[in-house]
């Protein structure tokens, strides 16, 4: 190993021992939703960075990147304005309703929440909405220990295996200590690696690509890049995006009102009235970082024409008209380059690359509380009436979150698997499960547990139902996100069962009452 490398892996290795002490430094919960919720104490800073560095991902600085360079401004622009905008609405919409409403009847978990407002006495609709954050949380924790494998086989040529494991420990580690306060401390620090990281390699590609000039000239001589009409293929033709394909690629903005990681953070706000701050911190930082991130994609390409970095699209020698695309690699590629100028260089691409450590992370762990807590709190004790003190609560989250650790480890064993497909997916499913009915349980009264039950259900089984069956037997049909189709019909079935079973409860609607009430004061 070079000293650069040596360099790199010890500004990583200084990372993951902040980290780690983190967890250590908030490993004393005393019951199980302090473990879980932090106890209601984040402030507002903490609040809003925390919940976008865990929505982000290692989508933000390897899956949006890479993107841009492989198809050009199109695709990862409808989808970056979908976000934006649909992160917006959320906060604006949902999170002083959630916050007041959970705590209103004392829940901590998104299944209790939905449960306990709809009047859900047998604890139906809590183990279905907890089973569905374990089906779709379990993958996309996956795909964040495939994310640090990749990153360090990329950089030191480590086995993937043995990189993904180790990464995966140290997140389950900490997490398990300190809970939902480590987590949502730790993201905060990880929101601010990351924009570090975001405007170093952005500052560094300009310039070595010849300028911004040279940046922009070459997108717009490649054809259909520089476009939000067309995409670019590998070949070097473009292809319509189309009307349908951009309304369709806009629905990714529809997941954010059903992210369970994300909601939890509206319900842990010490103070509600707090959130209009975290509302504007969040928004500007996630159009400020997603646009450098689609940026990078941009510059890459120019960097690859100027020689100084290598083409990470290109033909497969084994398969004529297949194509090797290792896109999702460019800020891994790029902070190689950069640490070849230097020791000072080498600890700068060092914080690049704990930036992409950091926006894996920081959804990686916030993904394994919400799944503990599904499987310990809601479908275990609450569920199946497993009685267990407050000791015994916390040692089981712990080995609950340990379980589903390994059950993402063995998922992610793939080294070949894309970081984007996997996120999109468990997108998707929770977009399509939870938003329609948290939306509707937030403003329409008449709501009711059968309506929400079959909603969540078909919304749920609408996404595998278009992804595996529906889209690959159609084209044009192939073309539309599922997230979009599987959120309508989730809309329409709770609408109309809610209509059709009868009214909810008298208790259940003075509860909605009292909540209103709560909001105006």
């Amino acid at each position: 190993m070079d000293t650069a490398n040596i360099i790199i892996l010890a500004t990583i290795v200084v990372y993951l021992i902040v980290v780690i002490a983190v967890g250590f430094r908030f490993s004393k919960s005393s019951s199980s939703s302090e473990f879980y919720l932090g106890g209601r104490k984040l402030g507002p800073f903490v609040t809003a960075m925390s919940a976008e560095a865990s929505d982000m991902s290692s989508w933000l600085l390897m899956g949006l990147p890479g993107l841009a360079y492989a198809t050009g401004l199109c695709d990862p622009f409808w989808t970056a304005v979908g976000l934006a905008v649909g992160t917006y609405l959320n906060w604006l919409f949902i999170a002083k309703r959630l916050r007041v409403y959970s705590s209103q009847i004392g829940e901590f978990t998104i299944p209790g929440f939905f449960s306990k407002r709809f009047g859900d006495d047998k604890n139906i609709i809590k183990f279905f909405a907890a089973l569905v954050i374990f089906i779709f949380f379990i993958p996309y924790t996956g795909s964040g220990f495939a994310a640090c494998g990749k990153l360090f086989g990329t950089l030191f040529g480590a086995d993937y295996h043995t990189a993904m494991i180790i990464s995966a420990i140290v997140i389950v580690l900490y997490t398990t200590l300190g809970g939902f306060l480590a987590a949502s401390t730790t993201d905060f620090i990880q929101s601010i690696v990351m924009s570090i990281a975001l405007v170093a390699v952005v500052a560094f590609g300009i310039i070595s690509a010849g300028g911004i000039g040279e940046v922009m000239n070459n997108a717009k001589s490649l054809s259909g890049y520089f476009s939000i009409t067309a995409t670019h293929a590998n070949d070097g033709t473009s292809a319509s995006y189309g009307v349908l394909t951009t309304i369709s690629t806009l629905s990714w903005g529809l997941g954010y009102f059903g992210m369970p990681h994300i909601l939890l953070r509206f319900m842990a706000i010490k103070d509600h009235k707090k959130l209009r701050l975290s509302r504007r911190i969040a928004s500007v930082w996630v159009v400020i970082a997603m646009g450098a991130a689609l940026f990078i994609g941009i510059i890459g390409n120019a960097m690859t024409k100027a020689g100084t970095l290598e083409a990470l699209v290109t033909p497969d020698p084994a398969a004529e008209g297949e194509y090797i695309n290792k896109s999702e690699t460019i800020i891994v590629a790029i902070a190689k380059i950069i640490s070849s100028n230097g020791a000072l260089f080498a600890i700068i691409a060092g914080v690049i690359l704990a930036g992409i450590l950091a926006s894996t992370m920081s959804t990686a762990d916030s993904q394994l509380l919400a799944a503990s807590s599904s499987v310990s709190e809601d479908i275990l004790k609450n569920t199946f009436g497993i009685k267990l003190s407050d000791k015994a609560g916390i040692l089981l989250a712990r080995v609950t979150l340990l379980i589903i650790g390994v059950i993402g480890v063995i998922i992610a064993w793939n080294p070949d698997s894309s970081v984007f497909k996997i996120v999109s997916f468990a997108w998707a499913g929770f977009g399509a499960a939870f938003a329609p009915v948290m939306i509707l349980g937030m403003f329409w009264r008449r709501t009711n547990k059968w309506g929400v039950l079959f909603g969540m259900i078909s919304g749920g089984a609408m996404v595998f139902i278009w992804k595996f069956v529906i889209g690959p037997t159609s084209e044009y049909l192939g073309k539309i996100y599922e997230l979009a189709p599987a959120f309508a019909v989730a809309c329409i079935v709770v609408i109309i069962v809610s209509l059709i079973t009868g009214s909810p409860d008298k208790k259940v609607t003075d509860e909605f009452d009292k909540f209103k009430a709560s909001l105006r004061s």
